[in-house]
């Protein structure tokens, strides 16, 4: 009944709509459809296929949110939905794609958009005649170029004309400088040498008339009788190299030849799983791998128990209701967590630094020594696992507080009574009905720890690096630290942004299978706290 009554409710409301809110609706979705056609279109010109998917959905359900009378409630979900499928969903779907493809640097165009690069490459045959060149530009932005062979035969070329010989002095030609070139052609102006040797447009005009032999600027000081050195077979797939007659068949998104040249630039396509296989079985990828993926257990693990045991530890001894100045002490040991860890990062790097860090001349002056933090592995870790104490142990000390006061005293006084010790209290006691509280939290610190970028990242950009790997691997990298290098700093190998999103869906899993077992963690605290 009550369902009844508030569909009822919300048709008329839909029903009682004014006609100028109805019409201000109907133009504003012609409005936006007429957009997201002229976005689809683009889309499609330049072969973003899954851009234009996510943005017909989108288009499609908010048409019929907007429209249909039933889907009146979902019209103040409506923009919220939208931006949740663009910039949630739809990454997070184009990652996957990704990974499954060779999309990096030589292939970061599509197909559509690569075959007219390369078939933008020429070449001078054998028998092409090469001539030294002077531009003349006109008003209307028109180009003309004096042409002189080796011979000294001069001629008069321009874009769609039959090249002529011409000397200076003819018909609409001015008079010859000291080099046998003419001062002005009727029409257009003498452009400077260094300013025709810069100008970008020159070297794609074909001057000549299209289909017989036409000449293009091929150097600041040489025009040539240029041809197309590829031609495209779209039957085959091939490219063909009219300089040497070699074929170029498509592998993988890479135009190949049979003894290995390829042509650049490739474009996306989908390679399967060949990124999982490289990165298990390229001994390039695979050598730093070994290393980043054993300190990515490490890493999280020590930050974890260290940042726990002084945080416990603190929060026990504030516990003692006589110990001294607790709350001045207390407040000082929050200051951590009240800064912003950006700033703190970045202020424990200068601390740190090997030359003019405050520390290491502070050990320098007692020990006559100093840790080399930023250049040596070893080193550079305990660094950073210092840092991440420095900037975690406020959390668990507040959290261990908590959960500390939640412990009933009578069950100390009844361990007194049974003549334990302090050390058998704590381990009998505190810790298993303390688990139970910080346990799971225990674990988030871990995953947290386990993808976090900004430290690593901030305080050594991962370095230092790893002496002959292939990529810009690092001793102190992690797998998310290593993941954003391969797609976005290029370098080594350049970017990989397919390897790097299939690392990333590892990473996932990873992370995904460590908060499952929280779930196993959490249930066996609960029942060893039952038996305390």
């Amino acid at each position: 009944m009550n369902n009844t009554i508030s569909g009822q409710s919300k048709s008329k409301r839909a029903a009682g709509e004014t006609l100028t809110s109805k019409l201000i609706r109907i133009i504003l979705m012609l409005l936006f459809d007429a957009g997201s056609v002229w976005f689809i279109q683009s889309a499609l010109a330049l072969g973003f296929d899954q851009l234009i998917i996510i943005i017909s959905i989108i288009t499609i359900m908010l048409n019929l949110i907007y429209v249909l009378p039933k889907a009146y409630p979902f019209r103040w979900m409506g923009i919220g939905l939208s931006f949740l499928i663009l910039f949630t969903i739809y990454p997070i779907i184009f990652t996957i794609y990704v990974a499954f493809t060779n999309y990096g640097d030589g292939h970061l165009l599509t197909k559509e958009q690569a075959i007219p690069l390369i078939q933008k490459a020429t070449y001078l045959p054998e028998e092409g005649k090469s001539y030294s060149w002077t531009a003349f530009k006109a008003d209307s932005g028109e180009y003309a170029l004096w042409l002189v062979n080796d011979n000294g035969e001069s001629f008069l070329g321009k874009p769609g004309v039959e090249i002529l010989p011409a000397q200076p002095g003819d018909p609409g030609i001015g008079e010859a400088d000291s080099k046998g070139i003419p001062t002005t052609i009727e029409g257009y102006k003498r452009l400077n040498t260094l300013i025709a040797a810069t100008d970008k447009e020159l070297p794609n005009i074909k001057f000549g008339l299209e289909g017989d032999q036409t000449i293009q600027i091929r150097s600041p000081n040489e025009a040539a009788e240029l041809q197309i050195r590829y031609i495209y077979d779209p039957e085959l797939d091939t490219f063909t190299d009219q300089s040497n007659g070699d074929i170029y068949y498509n592998v993988n998104g890479t135009w190949t030849a049979r003894n290995g040249k390829a042509i650049r630039p490739g474009f996306r396509a989908t390679i399967g799983f060949k990124n999982f296989i490289d990165f298990t079985t390229s001994p390039a990828i695979r050598g730093p791998l070994v290393q980043i993926l054993t300190w990515n257990f490490i890493f999280p693990t020590f930050s974890v128990l260290s940042t726990f045991a002084l945080g416990l530890a603190i929060a026990i001894m504030f516990n003692d209701r006589e110990f001294p100045l607790k709350k001045i002490i207390r407040s000082l040991l929050l200051i951590p967590y009240t800064i912003p860890g950006l700033i703190s990062i970045i202020m424990w790097r200068g601390l740190l630094n090997s030359e003019f860090g405050v520390v290491n001349r502070w050990l320098v002056d007692w020990f006559n020594w100093a840790p080399p933090w930023m250049t040596d592995a070893f080193w550079a870790k305990v660094a950073i696992l210092i840092v991440n104490l420095w900037l975690g142990y406020p959390y668990f000390m507040l959290i261990s507080s908590g959960a500390l006061q939640s412990i009933p005293a009578d069950i100390y006084e009844a361990a007194t009574i049974d003549g334990a010790t302090g050390w058998q209290k704590f381990r009998n006691i505190t810790l298993p009905l303390l688990l139970v509280a910080v346990g799971p939290l225990l674990i988030a610190s871990y995953v947290f720890n386990f993808n976090n970028f900004n430290l690593i990242y901030l305080f050594i950009s991962g370095g230092p690096p790893i002496v002959g790997a292939s990529t810009q691997a690092g001793h102190t990298d992690i797998l998310i630290s290593y993941v954003y290098k391969l797609a976005f700093e290029s370098g080594g190998r350049g970017v990989q942004y397919g390897l790097a999103s299939a690392i990333s869906i590892i990473v996932f899993f990873i992370v995904g299978t460590i908060t499952l077992l929280q779930y196993r963690f959490t249930n066996m605290w609960e029942e060893v706290s039952e038996n305390v």
